[in-house]
């Protein structure tokens, strides 16, 4: 039982450690993920390296090319698009439902938060996002559906990725908070098609800003 029990502890750390790679860029898009080489890397078995592996396909993060070889997923305005459109339905039907189901002092006081949020250096930057997640987690455990829940942190895995191409434009920056001020007021006043709506404009304008970064990174 121990050994199985430090074969999924391994595995999970491997998948962890190579998630926050991918998120953050370290591993960028077409990058091998050699079963051994990684193994060795990270100081686990092949075992639960192929598992990680495995979880990391599943997850869209990973492709298999062929039966040895497992590469970093791209990450293309396509893919960008479509993602946007599963993220769309769920979190606009989320914040639908949390203004109707949450606690108003909470979002409240969220609220409160974007409002004074500092977006000066790489600190301020990321206690922003750090709040963004917060509001997340009240959006998730207001709306009280595991399903629901469940498909907005398979996307969320994504949107790390995609984020960082905003992360360098400070106009974005300070209109995606003036933005989620907005949502969590709505969310705090439950005005449930304000929430709906504030979080499609949010959306829309996180998606031009992306595929803006996209073409002028093309250039």
């Amino acid at each position: 039982m121990s050994t199985i029990v430090d074969r999924v502890r391994a595995s999970d750390r491997a998948y962890q450690t190579l998630l926050e790679e991918i998120q953050s860029g370290t591993l960028s898009a077409g990058t091998v993920l050699g079963e051994v080489e990684q193994a060795t890397r990270l100081g686990v078995s092949r075992t639960p390296m192929r598992e990680a592996l495995r979880r990391l396909a599943a997850d869209g993060l990973a492709v298999q090319q062929s039966p040895r070889v497992t590469v970093v997923a791209g990450l293309d305005a396509d893919d960008i698009r479509a993602l946007f459109e599963i993220r769309r339905a769920l979190e606009e039907t989320s914040a639908r439902l949390a203004a109707q189901r949450g606690d108003a002092r909470a979002f409240a006081a969220l609220a409160d938060e974007f409002a004074d949020v500092d977006l000066d250096g790489d600190e301020g930057r990321d206690a922003y996002y750090a709040l963004i997640a917060r509001l997340d987690a009240q959006l998730d455990a207001a709306v009280g559906n595991d399903y629901l829940s469940s498909a907005l942190r398979t996307v969320r895995t994504h949107l790390v990725r995609v984020r960082r191409m905003a992360r360098d434009k400070p106009e974005r920056l300070a209109a995606s908070a003036r933005e989620h001020l907005l949502i969590a007021r709505a969310l705090a006043s439950r005005d449930a098609d304000l929430a709906a709506h504030a979080t499609h404009v949010h959306l829309h304008n996180a998606l031009e800003s992306i595929l803006q970064s996209l073409t002028e990174g093309t250039r």
